[in-house]
């Protein structure tokens, strides 16, 4: 995303050597005002650096087979609109985004795009689900201390219902034993499909063997909706710093552990700003997450320190929150079977303007470590200066 940044025409500086009679001077001041209005064009094209929090965006989701990118990243990126955008048709304002998007996603990666799109129609089209009822977003999924936390929408309903075992990750009791029930029934029944139709399935990421993108069997619009009426108000309050204001898109599966599953899951961070995970089950033993401190890309693989070595136990319906870059794994699940819903949810806003800092010390746990001792240095110095002067005897 570009900022709004005013950008002034300078005088024509005067034009050196014989003026016209050769052509050159003309052509030059050509080319000149053409760089001009290339540079207009683009400033038109510039979007605002911080969102109009007042402006109410239009919904896109009956679009959703016909673009290329999420109906809430449009949504989203609607409140980043120049002001005179942001009250003209709703057409003109779908094609003013999209031409700004595409200037971002290469072909590629947007035949990338559209190759899944259309494998996500081919599974719609041909499963048949279980359990209809979970494909809408129901208050009743939702333990009553949740919806009470978040209709009041204030930090302290939402610290009323949460544990902080350790700095950024908070449990809380979130999904109805039934509603855990039914989507890992619909889950084992759209994994027999599979096998019965021998119809070869993404799995959620490169680190999990086993589990289902519940966003290609029908799964996108609920979790969406989700992400939007619950998680984005907790991050909004809990996660500013690294996009929890503006979340947009969400990437939500399940992930299976257990005999003849995965068994543990190695130490990583996750392609998310903010990560939702709730146990929906089954019997187990083992499965503890271990979190290890929030890094930047530049940080990723330095030490812990001790306050940031924390496990976690998992118990169905409970759900954990946490940043996307707090580093974390799975031990090994010893016993039974251990399944969990994840959302990744993300921030586009967050992830272009990341691209421009150097600074993360708002987040990261290394890059505070060496912030504070360069204020120590810096005022260790200090002190020995004003001693230094102190001990020069006076004339």
């Amino acid at each position: 995303m570009e900022a709004s940044v005013d950008r002034r025409k300078q005088p024509h500086a005067p034009t050196a050597g014989n003026g016209n009679a050769n052509g050159v001077a003309s052509a030059a001041e050509e080319e000149e005002e053409g760089e001009l209005e290339e540079e207009e064009e683009e400033e038109k094209l510039r979007l605002r650096l911080r969102a109009n929090e007042n402006h109410k965006p239009e919904s896109y989701e009956d679009l959703q087979m016909q673009l290329e990118f999420s109906p809430l990243l449009f949504s989203s990126l609607e409140q980043y609109l120049p002001f005179n955008m942001l009250h003209v048709s709703r057409e003109l304002k779908l094609q003013y985004m999209r031409h700004i998007l595409l200037r971002y996603s290469p072909e590629g990666e947007r035949a990338r795009v559209k190759r899944h799109k259309e494998y996500r129609q081919k599974i719609i089209l041909n499963y048949q689900p279980l359990h209809r009822e979970l494909y809408t977003h129901e208050a009743n999924f939702f333990v009553p201390s949740f919806l009470k936390a978040i209709a009041e929408n204030t930090e302290e309903s939402f610290r009323s219902i949460m544990f902080e075992p350790s700095p950024g990750i908070y449990t809380f009791e979130m999904l109805q034993p039934r509603f855990c029930e039914l989507l890992l029934s619909e889950v084992e029944n759209f994994e027999r499909w599979v096998h019965e139709k021998k119809f070869r399935i993404m799995r959620p990421n490169t680190m999990n063997r086993y589990g289902a993108v519940l966003d290609d069997f029908g799964f996108e619009t609920m979790l969406e909706k989700l992400m939007e009426g619950f998680i984005c108000p907790i991050s909004r309050v809990f996660f500013p710093e690294v996009g929890g204001s503006t979340l947009d898109s969400h990437h939500g599966f399940v992930v299976e552990y257990g005999v003849n599953r995965d068994v543990e899951l190695g130490f990583h961070v996750d392609d998310s700003e903010v990560t939702l995970n709730v146990c929906l089950g089954k019997q187990f033993s083992g499965g503890d997450l271990f979190f290890r401190g929030v890094r930047c890309d530049e940080h990723v693989h330095s030490e812990s320190q001790p306050e940031e070595i924390i496990d976690y136990s998992h118990v169905p319906g409970r759900a954990v929150l946490h940043r996307g870059r707090h580093r974390h794994g799975a031990r090994a699940t010893t016993s039974g079977q251990r399944v969990n819903l994840l959302l990744w949810c993300r921030s586009s806003v967050f992830r272009e303007l990341k691209k421009y800092q150097k600074d993360f010390s708002k987040w990261c746990g290394e890059c505070q470590r060496e912030k504070k001792e360069r204020q120590r240095l810096a005022v260790g110095a200090t002190k020995l200066e004003l001693f230094k002067r102190l001990q020069k005897p006076t004339s």
